[in-house]
């Protein structure tokens, strides 16, 4: 094996926390999110007291320091990867909206400075869900995600923002934000907002997809913040931020299409024509034995890219590859699923078409799901 050759491979072996946390997950996504996801979607509103619900999981008190009252277990790139791909099985968009609060957490415990961590994340070790987000897209048809239009100008009191965020998950009601601006002269920065200060204004979002997830636009028009919202000492690494939330992305996107794969499975067994299954039609068959082979590589792609970040290893071609790789073929099986539905994956009654429309989704999301 040559020099240019990278020898080193990971280990596909669940650990007794892992397994025990996947059926914990998996049987809340079954239980607790598929049951209501329907009618979220069509309401385009989280069901009261869901996100509640979400803290028996400790999603985000998981890595907190026990010091600040958290668990203690430590930034877990590869359990955060299963516990998206897990939540998202039952529903995309409120898994979207679950892990969400985490990509906040995980953000200040990998840039922020102790006292921010001292100051926020002992409010995630409570018995109530903090809604918190993330706000790095841009609406805008030329968006570069390592480029952001959003600028912070340094006062003698801390910064101003002025800018336009859109796509933000939870971003209506979420009292904790953490935003990515240009900071002029100096490059590329995040800043802790809390709650709504005067030149913030939120405006709710109708998309066709990620109804439920509330995501929305936030408009900054001359926003003071104190200094000690910049987060971190220095610079924002926006590249292992964005490259972090990429393999978040992914997971959302392999936890969705397993769910539509699962469902046309048994769907096209079930379904008979001419006498038979239509799954004794080699161009049914065939078609899902591709969506098979299709998921099965974005699900490697992904845990290799999150076993390289959680080793302290370069992951970044590892999490462009798998998004770029997600984002064609998560819509893909999306578009295959409600194909093989035939007249009723056009239909409502059947889950394949909002699944579809949420993958559509996996393409464009940049700065949400941080692992």
């Amino acid at each position: 094996m040559t020099d240019a050759v990278d020898d080193r491979l990971f280990d596909l072996t669940l650990t007794d926390d892992q397994r025990m946390n996947r059926d914990t997950v998996q049987r809340f996504a079954k239980n607790d999110i598929r049951p209501v996801a329907k009618n979220a979607d069509e309401s385009a509103a989280t069901p009261e007291g869901f996100y509640q619900r979400t803290m028996e999981l400790g999603l985000a008190l998981m890595p907190v320091p026990e010091a600040l009252g958290g668990a203690g277990v430590g930034r877990a790139c590869i359990s955060n990867a299963l516990n998206a791909e897990d939540l998202a099985h039952g529903d995309l968009s409120l898994a979207l909206g679950s892990i969400t609060p985490l990509a906040f957490v995980n953000t200040l415990l990998d840039q922020g400075t102790d006292a921010q961590r001292e100051k926020y994340l002992p409010r995630f070790c409570g018995e109530h869900f903090v809604a918190a987000t993330t706000a790095l897209m841009e609406p805008r048809a030329t968006f570069e995600p390592t480029e952001p239009r959003m600028t912070a100008k340094r006062t003698d009191n801390g910064f101003v923002l002025d800018g336009v965020k859109s796509l933000v998950p939870l971003g209506v009601s979420a009292e904790l934000l953490l935003v990515v601006a240009q900071l002029a002269t100096e490059g590329p920065a995040a800043f802790i907002v809390e709650g709504t200060p005067q030149g913030l204004s939120r405006e709710l979002e109708s998309n066709m997809g990620l109804r439920a997830v509330e995501t929305a636009t936030l408009t900054f028009e001359q926003v003071a913040l104190p200094a000690d919202s910049l987060l971190g000492d220095g610079l924002f690494d926006l590249q292992r931020f964005i490259d972090l939330s990429r393999i978040g992305v992914c997971a959302l996107a392999v936890g969705t299409c397993q769910a539509v794969l699962d469902y046309v499975v048994d769907y096209c067994n079930d379904r008979v024509a001419f006498g038979e299954p239509i799954t004794h039609r080699q161009s049914v068959a065939f078609m899902i034995a591709d969506m098979a082979i299709e998921l099965e590589a974005m699900r490697l792609m992904t845990w290799k890219a999150a076993s390289r970040a959680e080793q302290g290893m370069d992951f970044h071609q590892q999490a462009y590859l798998a998004k770029a790789f997600c984002s064609e073929h998560a819509m893909k099986i999306g578009t295959d699923g409600v194909q093989l539905l035939g007249g009723h994956g056009f239909c409502r009654e059947h889950p394949v078409e909002q699944w579809y429309r949420n993958l559509r989704a996996i393409g464009i999301l940049e700065g949400v799901a941080s692992v």
